[in-house]
């Protein structure tokens, strides 16, 4: 129940995105929420189009201490993620269905030079600055939660 709620409030805030959403320097428009994970809110600029997906967090010089981006798949994936034209060192946790992360992987600017593949299936995958999850004592098996 909690899933389809996160789904449809995404939805809805997509819809949103288009007058009050953060745009990326190439002109795509992202919705913004808050989520829990590990006890800690954050709050994340929201990819759910093929369009933001591929923008992602391309070209930023920065990003601030506890913000990310959550990338939003309507089914399982196992597409591999990779760095190319992305200038901050990030740190992505790839999380199943049921909202767990199933694996976290470190990522370094490397202009699309290294994949980086899930470890499984995923729902969702989350990136942070670079050691965020380390920092905040989060790992495999905590659960994200959406506000």
């Amino acid at each position: 129940m909690r899933l389809w709620s996160f789904i449809v409030s995404t939805l809805l805030l997509l819809a949103a995105a288009v007058s009050c959403g953060k745009n990326s320097p190439d002109g795509i428009i992202f919705g913004e929420d808050e989520i829990t994970v590990g006890g800690r809110t954050i709050t994340v600029e929201l990819a759910l189009t093929v369009p933001q997906k591929t923008q992602g967090l391309k070209y930023r010089r920065r990003m601030g201490e506890d913000r990310g981006m959550l990338f939003v798949y309507d089914r399982p994936s196992r597409s591999p993620f990779w760095m190319k034209d992305t200038l901050i060192p990030l740190s992505i946790a790839f999380i199943d269905r049921s909202g767990r992360i199933i694996g976290i992987t470190r990522m370094e600017p490397d202009d699309g030079k290294k994949i980086h593949p899930p470890p499984g299936p995923f729902l969702y995958a989350l990136e942070m600055n670079q050691g965020w999850f380390e920092k905040n004592n989060i790992g495999v098996g905590e659960k994200i939660i959406v506000k």
